[in-house]
């Protein structure tokens, strides 16, 4: 039997492409030598799309494709593909959710210990050779005793998050549009109201216009002078210049980032500040996680083919619809 065409629109990890190389006929958008051709010769039959993390997928690109089904895209965060115009179109989007949330709760408490406590300056400190020098390191401003976390975005992986605060003993509330159902913890409809009352924000909101810069010079100055931002979602719900100003005039204490407006570059102010501990987006980079989030990318395709139906839609392409 003839395999079921899909177009790949960048390059992939290899557990991908060999999975959907299985599976169907690939075309690989980024090698055609003209790009625009293979869409005008796939467009009337296409139906499957394998979406690269920095591809966009935008309105144009959805029209080109009228018999386009379904767009399968790698990581929780799919802020590249205009899913609500897809929704229009009757196209389903797909991402990698859940498998991944332990993951990334993990990192987010990593940037914490090592935020609040100065461990990765500590580090540099010892291998500079300054201990034998200089003498101990400083005592830390910082510490997690005693701290109050607000969590913004309390999704999947805040929960993740949140139970995993709890364990270090701190108290956990949160802000999201609405309020989640069943859930314990206070609701703050206002994150500036949550920040004046917490002295930790935990970050897990995706992009996009609703969340850019939500994370600006007003929240962080009622965060306060002992506060800490972290940041494991997008790196645009921060206002990078706002963060660097309130780090410089103590403002805030700390933050730890993992995400940044303009991967990979970063703004000179953020890289050579001594209160900021700086990952490069690594929430899930591990090999067990993107392997459960690279077969999810094939799963979702060979489901869609052989069942009609998604595994893991995404709130804008509901399934059934």
């Amino acid at each position: 039997m003839e395999k079921p065409e899909i177009l790949q629109t960048g390059p992939m990890m290899k557990l991908i492409e060999d999975g959907i190389a299985a599976h169907f006929t690939v075309y690989r958008l980024w090698q055609a030598s003209d790009p625009d051709a293979l869409l005008a010769d796939l467009a009337p039959r296409l139906r499957a799309v394998a979406a690269a993390s920095h591809a966009p997928i935008n309105p144009a690109f959805l029209d080109r494709l009228p018999k386009l089904e379904i767009v399968s895209s790698m990581g929780v965060g799919y802020d590249t593909i205009d899913a609500r115009h897809a929704a229009t179109r009757g196209v389903v989007v797909t991402n990698t959710p859940d498998v991944l949330s332990d993951e990334v709760a993990d990192t987010a408490l990593g940037l914490l210990l090592m935020t609040a406590r100065e461990l990765s300056a500590a580090e540099r400190y010892l291998r500079a050779g300054l201990w034998v020098k200089q003498g101990e390191y400083p005592l830390t401003r910082t510490t997690l005793r005693g701290r109050t976390v607000g969590i913004v975005g309390l999704g999947r992986i805040g929960q993740a998050i949140a139970r995993r605060v709890e364990a270090f003993g701190l108290p956990v509330v949160y802000h999201n549009r609405r309020q989640v159902p069943g859930e314990a913890r206070r609701w703050y409809p206002s994150l500036l109201e949550m920040a004046r009352d917490v002295d930790t924000l935990i970050s897990v909101l995706p992009g996009g216009a609703s969340t850019h810069h939500l994370i600006g010079a007003e929240v962080l100055a009622a965060l306060g002078p002992n506060g800490i931002v972290i940041n494991i979602g997008r790196g645009s719900v921060v206002d990078e210049a706002a963060l660097v100003a309130a780090l410089d005039a103590g403002t805030i204490a700390s933050a730890g980032l993992d995400v940044f407006e303009k991967e990979p570059c970063l703004p000179e102010g953020l890289a050579k500040h001594e209160k900021v501990v700086l990952l490069p987006h690594v929430g899930s980079a591990s090999h067990h996680t993107r392997d459960l989030m690279g077969q999810l990318v094939v799963d979702n395709l060979v489901t869609w083919f052989r069942e009609g139906r998604p595994l893991t839609p995404v709130v804008e392409t509901p399934w059934p619809r």
